[in-house]
């Protein structure tokens, strides 16, 4: 027994080293870039308008990409958002791009040039519908809005597809019962604040940096978009089953007194193609969903990337690269 004790014990030295040596390759893969270097070459990301959220999450994915991928060409494209978005994604004018899932599926359900070629990479964060009026307007619900000049989101928009389907849902022709306006998050605000429009949609994270800007200077409230609305949305199938009722926190502007106000989220998602490069897909997830926390200090919506739910990106497959990517890191 003597002579075999020195033997076990170069074998658990040896076992410990071992089990040493696979913990640190592990700790290396997941700290190591994946493959051999970096995919390299030129991709463009189509986000929204300036002011918006898509846009400064957009600017500080590029960031987060470039310190990866450092031979990747990021350019970013500005957008009236979603559905402007989905069409050029699936025509082949912009690689990535972030859409509502709404419009991603009224898109598909129209069949429109590409709409089978397109694939989910994460799901990202809400958007948030906010309806915002003068704090001393007479508007207290959607149905007040009749005969009022209203900001429903420019042509192309993601907020312009809900908007609209909101007022209808309240009883409202957008086309005939209110003056109908353009403006986005790059000029609805202050369009709002010097009376030229009496309402804006707008449809996006919280918080949104045009309004919270709004708040610093001018009295505004938000009007609650109520369950029953939601309810008679749900009525009408197809895209519409992607809108959930929710509530806005007081806290995401906490410049707006009021308390917290019922309204309508729906998720976003970054989207491609089929034909995008695998392997470039595969790192541009794993980017997006590692640097969260740095650009969720910026972009508090962003905080809600999570790994556990990213995969979930409905009504579109995960694309091959993506999928690599979900499972290499799964429990």
């Amino acid at each position: 027994m003597v002579k075999l004790l020195p033997r076990l014990g170069r074998r658990r030295a040896l076992q410990a080293a071992g089990a040493g040596t696979v913990v640190l390759g592990l700790l290396l893969w997941w700290l190591l870039p994946l493959g051999d270097a970096p995919p390299s070459g030129t991709v463009s990301i189509s986000t929204g308008t300036p002011l918006g959220v898509y846009q400064e999450y957009g600017r500080l994915l590029r960031t987060e990409l470039r310190a990866d991928m450092p031979d990747l060409k990021v350019n970013l494209r500005i957008s009236h958002g979603s559905q402007e978005n989905v069409e050029r994604v699936a025509t082949g004018s912009a690689d990535f791009a972030i859409a509502a899932a709404d419009a991603v599926e009224t898109y598909r359900l129209r069949h429109a040039p590409g709409a089978d070629r397109l694939r989910g990479v994460a799901r990202l964060y809400d958007d948030y519908v906010q309806l915002a009026v003068p704090y001393d307007s007479d508007v207290t619900t959607v149905a007040d809005l009749r005969g009022k000049r209203v900001a429903i989101g420019p042509p192309g928009s993601g907020v312009r597809l809900i908007a609209t389907r909101v007022l209808r849902a309240a009883g409202i022709d957008p086309r005939k019962d209110i003056v109908p306006e353009p403006d986005g998050i790059d000029t609805g605000p202050d369009r709002l604040r010097s009376g030229a429009i009496q309402a804006f949609f707008w449809s996006g994270g919280l918080p949104t940096d045009g309004l919270k800007e709004l708040a610093t200077t001018f009295r505004f409230r938000f009007v609650p978009i109520d369950a029953d609305l939601v309810a008679g949305l749900h009525a009408e199938g197809g895209s519409t089953r992607y809108y959930r009722a929710t509530t806005m926190p007081e806290s995401a502007y906490s410049e707006v007194r009021g308390g917290a106000v019922p309204t309508i989220a729906v998720s976003n998602l970054l989207i491609t193609r089929t034909d995008a490069a695998p392997r470039l897909t595969e790192w541009i997830t794993r980017t997006v969903i590692r640097s969260r926390d740095r650009i969720g200090h910026h972009v508090h919506s962003a905080q809600l990337v999570d790994l556990r739910t990213a995969i979930y990106t409905d009504p579109l497959t995960l694309h091959e690269g993506a999928r690599r990517y979900y499972r290499s890191v799964k429990p």
